[in-house]
């Protein structure tokens, strides 16, 4: 079996606060990420993930734990004697410097000629689709471009890992998806391996080979965005992950129920996670709904029917609880609005998680 390039060995961390406990960012967490993958760290705000980056680049020490690059330890060793470079939140230019100095910066410590920086520098202009703004400063920059010019001076020096904190948080919404769409491209290119820390899901789903997802210092799941939409592991994935209905259910003698409706057996996914009754849920994906007039799971009566294009949504009152449906916008029937339905599930994609 191949070695893994990083190796993230039982790594925790507590910080003090200033009122005199503390907060364990991270517990005991082990990952271990492959030569040339882009691995996204995923969670709400203070899960631990932006805690177990900075301990990857040394700008935070493990109290406990071990981090191993190409085999050898590294989370002993001081930031910049580590073969990784970090892209913060905030681009971190220097205003009066121009683009190719600014790539250039980390070179000109390394002492190298004049030479071999300037054509390196060529090089990465191309890389990150920049070439002829060499010349300009960062103030003469749009905030995508910064940006660029952010990721071509830590990937200049070529390192064994890209650390990249939030980078695209500060773009409106069109130009992050193009911004996602590049690094991934980029990432591809290089063969460098990236971890990528991020809140936002659907930025975590279109950007990375493999997903890691925090939940209070833990990694509650590492799996593809495939694999774990379609089987979240717990009823926080389910719920952090996309969009699902969540509903309490029953189970006896491996009988699934919701209110009292048994669950049909084939509706259920085959690696569906049974738990214990009074600690489950069954979740369901809004696509995978399907709203019948008799046969359904469950009945209810529509609140809302939003046309968005691609899709309609129809929200449904079952009792005190209201679930979403969607629909395809063509090619099939759509319900007005405070009428009763019921609803069923296409075969297989039914879960039912420990909550």
């Amino acid at each position: 079996m191949t070695q893994p390039l990083l190796e993230i060995r039982n790594v925790s961390k507590t910080y003090a606060t200033p009122e005199g406990g503390s907060v364990q960012a991270l517990k005991g967490v082990s990952l271990d990420i492959t030569q040339g993958e882009f691995i996204v760290l995923l969670g709400p705000s203070g899960c631990g993930k932006t805690t177990l980056l900075r301990t990857i680049a040394g700008l935070e020490y493990p109290d406990s734990g071990e981090i191993l690059l190409d085999g050898a330890r590294i989370d002993d060793k001081p930031a910049y004697a580590r073969p990784v470079n970090t892209v913060f939140q905030s681009y971190a230019l220097f205003p009066h410097m121009s683009v190719a100095e600014n790539i250039a910066f980390g070179l000109e410590m390394e002492k190298l000629s004049k030479e071999e920086i300037a054509q390196r520098v060529e090089t990465t202009l191309i890389q990150i689709k920049l070439t002829g703004y060499g010349r300009r400063k960062p103030s003469q920059l749009s905030g995508g471009q910064q940006q660029r010019v952010a990721l071509g001076r830590a990937l200049i020096k070529g390192p064994r890992v890209l650390l990249l904190d939030e980078p695209l948080s500060a773009l409106d919404l069109k130009l992050r998806r193009g911004m996602q769409v590049e690094l991934k491209r980029l990432q591809q290119d290089t063969g460098i391996t990236f971890v990528f820390v991020t809140h936002d899901q659907e930025e975590a789903m279109s950007m990375g080979d493999r997903i890691a997802v925090f939940s209070e210092g833990e990694v509650v799941q590492l799996d593809t965005p495939r694999e774990m939409y379609r089987n979240p592991a717990n009823r926080f994935v389910a719920d952090f992950i996309g969009e699902t209905n969540l509903f309490p259910c029953e189970i006896h003698a491996g009988v699934v129920s919701i209110n009292g409706q048994v669950v049909p057996v084939q509706s259920l996914a085959e690696n569906a996670i049974i738990g214990e009754n009074g600690s489950s849920v069954v979740a369901i994906r809004p696509e995978d709904l399907i709203i019948t007039q008799n046969q359904g799971i469950l009945a209810g009566v529509v609140r809302d029917v939003i046309f968005t294009g691609s899709a309609v949504r129809v929200h449904v009152t079952i009792g005190s609880e209201e679930v979403v449906a969607v629909l395809p916008s063509h090619g099939v029937s759509v319900p007005e609005r405070g009428i009763e339905v019921q609803l069923g599930a296409i075969e297989g994609t039914i879960r039912v998680l420990a909550s």
